[in-house]
Formats: C-alpha cells, structure tokens, sequence
C-alpha cells in the first residue's frame, strides 16, 4: 500500500476569492496571485469564462501554497467565525447546491500535520500526539473505505427514520459525495499550515507514519471527542445501529474498572449528579491547554456542566432549532440512554406536540444555540405552575461531545502520566492493533 491522498471540502460560498503562492498550472496555464472564482449559471466563472470545474495544481508542491479567504470555521457551534485559511497541494473548485465548493487534494501524512495542530495545542506531549496520529490516519482512511462501501452498495443508505411520532437522525460524513471528508468539526478539524506546526507533531507523524488501529483486519472507525465524561460510549447510540467490538463500555480510569449500568435511569442520574475519579475529570490548565486551541477554550466546563433556561427560552429554542412548534415545553423525558449515561432517545412533550428525538448529537443540536456539551444529562424541572408547566428548566450534564473512542482530554491526562502512545490507543480501543500498513 502507498500513502492515499485525500481529497478535502474546505469552504462553500457563491464567490470564493483565494490567492496563489507561486506557480501552479490550471488548464496548462501558469498562474499565480489573487484569484475570483464565482457561481454564474449552474457554472463556475473565472476570469470571464465559464467552467465544470477547475483544478489548479501548484508546480513545487512543497513550497507553494495558496490562500483561501473567508473559510467559516466552527460551523454552528459557540465560536463559529471566518478567517483566511493557506493549504499546501492542490485546489479544485466545483458547484454544489449553488455554490462553489474548494475542495483541497493532498497527501495523507500532509493533511496529518494540520490536523494534530488543529484539533489540539501543538504543544501537546509527544505521546499524545503520536496517538492523535494513528487515530485520525486511522479514521480518515476507514472513512475513504466506507464511503467506497457505500457507494458500491445496491442498497438505500440513510441516516433519517422520520415519523409523526418519531425523529431518528444521526450526522455522520456520509453526505459528502464528491470530496472524501470536510474540514470541520463535523468530521476531522483540518485548517492547512494556517495553524503553526511544531517540530514535535512533526516527529510525532513521522514517528508513526503508515501506522493504523486494526481489528480483525480491517481499519479501525476511530472516533474521539473532548471529554466522555468519565464512561465510553458505544458506537450504535450516536450513528448507524451497529457496534464494533473495540469501542465498549469502559470506564476513562485504570484504577477504578467497575462501569455502573448507565441505561438505567436511577443510575444515570447519580452518576452524572457525582464527579466520579476518571482521567478526564481535570481541571489542571496545562493539560487543558495541550488538548484544547484558545477558542475551545472559551468553554470552561468539560466534565460535569449545568444549563439552565425559561419557559420562554426553551420553548422558543426548540422550535427554532427543530422547526416544530411543540407549544409551551411540559417535559423532556428520557427515553433510552447509551453505556455512559448519553441519551439516544428524548422525548419532548409539549401543549401542542409530543414527540421522540435522537440520536445524540440531534437531542444537542435541539437544545441548544449551537451544540450542547453532550446528551448526557438530566433534567429538573422549577417553578411548576397549577397547569403543570414548568417556569424553568435545569440541564446537569457530563462530558463534551459524542464519548465515542478517545477522550482527548483524558488521553492528555494520560500522556503526562507518562502513558506512552500505543498505552493510551489500547486503553480507548479495546482489542485493537497497532499495524503499519505503508511506508
């Protein structure tokens, strides 16, 4: 096997303007400088012609670059903003759902470095970036993998069970059909050289590059996220139902192993309410500061949360966020909870509408402005009046995130235990491997 390359969505706007830093070739022509690209007609105009598509391929692939203007990072979540972005490798412009999409073709190891930069502190231990390297090696090439899957299945594939008295959605990659993933926390946060790389994530990909999780000879789905809040998560209670046997209940703890059954409400509930002992219960800044880019760090609670709003508040919230007017807000039940307390499955009983809701990241989405910390929480319910309707609602919450795979937060707690890296990857996939499969 040779090292893949991917292919990345960065930004979608009806006018793109980008800059090329030196040469590269489009349509056997040298250009370089400030470009324009703009949607016109179903096409893509540039310089007063009309395209299908472009492609501009720099002629020193390691030293030019170019500069995309204006790329929304953060998409919908608290700190959602647009700054200019530079890439290394090649840059195609393609029309989707009116608009150009810039779609960003470059080596795996490449798109690594930005990666491990972007979705941490570069100034990570080395341990832990040597293990954010095989997991997203690991889960961008499963993902390349199952896109293919897919794409050669004769079956419908969905991600939405929608019914009057029921929604079931899950957000995954799936729905990006002419590039391999995007550059958003939706999947892989990737922002090119714009973030400052160090010579330590540097070593850290060299030092394991070609390296990947395996399990029964196939390429680990190796999902992460901020904070599970002390218990993993299992696989089927965030995407599709099906589970992989190396991502299983388990407690974010060597020292404590017992995992209380989170299904059971009663259980949930104490659980979430207590700050039990876990790698990822710390509030220590220089770990927080490893994991963490300063924007990340405009949240301040990551292991146990609390959010509190009206009537006003939430009824109108849930029917912006949802596009269901379910009436004054009643209640907001739990219906089914995954391994670490996250619900899989709300229901939201309103004056004019009551309704089930899942999967998780639709129950955060719902409830929040943005996405809130995770769907594991509770909920308590102030000032009843003598219609039973609630004056305020109280949501205590655990973790940040989906608390699928790796917890980052606590393998940063692990790193500077002095856990080395195949240490931290084998304690969050169960069973796994560490294989090299190129050079």
């Amino acid at each position: 096997m040779t090292e893949p390359q991917v292919t990345v969505g960065i930004m979608f706007e009806p006018k793109i303007e980008f800059k090329l830093n030196g040469l590269f070739i489009c349509n056997n022509v040298e250009i370089e400088g400030f470009q324009t690209v703009s949607f016109c007609n179903g096409k893509i105009e540039w310089k007063g012609d009309l395209f299908e598509e472009l492609l501009f391929e720099p002629e020193d692939r390691h030293n030019n670059s170019f500069e995309l203007r204006g790329v929304t990072i953060g998409i919908n979540f608290h700190w959602e903003r647009k700054e200019n972005q530079t890439f290394r490798g090649s840059v195609k412009f393609i029309v989707e759902n009116e608009k150009i999409t810039a779609i960003n073709i470059i080596d795996v190891e490449e798109y690594l470095t930005s990666v491990i930069s972007s979705e941490m502190s570069a100034t990570a231990s080395l341990e832990l970036l040597k293990a954010h390297a095989v997991i997203s090696r690991s889960w961008l090439l499963a993902q390349i993998q199952k896109n293919r899957d897919i794409s050669n299945c004769q079956k419908i594939y969905s991600t939405v069970h929608d019914t009057p008295r029921e929604l079931i959605k899950w957000y995954d990659r799936e729905d990006h059909i002419r590039f391999d993933i995007c550059a958003d926390d939706h999947c892989q946060r990737y922002q090119g050289i714009t973030r400052a790389s160090t010579e330590m994530v540097k070593d850290a990909i060299a030092q394991t590059r070609g390296q990947l999780l395996m399990y029964g000879g196939k390429i680990c789905d190796a999902r992460y996220s901020k904070s599970c809040g002390g218990v993993l998560e299992e696989f089927s209670s965030c995407w599709e139902d099906l589970n992989y046997p190396y991502l299983v209940k388990k407690r974010d703890s060597m020292t404590h192993t017992e995992v209380p059954d989170l299904t059971v409400e009663l259980n949930a509930r104490e659980w979430i309410l207590s700050s039990p002992e876990a790698f990822c219960n710390t509030t220590d800044k220089k770990i927080l500061s490893q994991v963490l880019n300063n924007y990340d760090q405009e949240t301040v609670n990551f292991y146990r949360w609390s959010v509190t709003y009206t009537q006003e508040e939430l009824s109108s919230l849930i029917k912006k966020r949802s596009g269901t007017d379910y009436g004054k807000i009643i209640d907001l039940v739990p219906v089914q909870r995954g391994t670490s307390g996250r619900l899989v499955k709300l229901k939201i009983v309103g004056t004019k509408k009551t309704r089930i809701i899942g999967k998780e990241l639709e129950i955060r989405r719902t409830l929040s402005e943005t996405h809130l910390y995770s769907s594991a929480f509770i909920v308590s319910r102030l000032d009843v009046d003598n219609k039973g309707i609630p004056g305020r609602f109280i949501l205590k919450g655990a973790g940040w995130g989906h608390g699928v795979g790796l917890c980052q937060i606590g393998a940063a707690v692990m790193g500077e235990k002095g856990y080395k890296y195949n240490e931290i990857l084998l304690h969050y996939f169960v069973g796994a491997t560490i294989e090299k499969l190129y050079l």
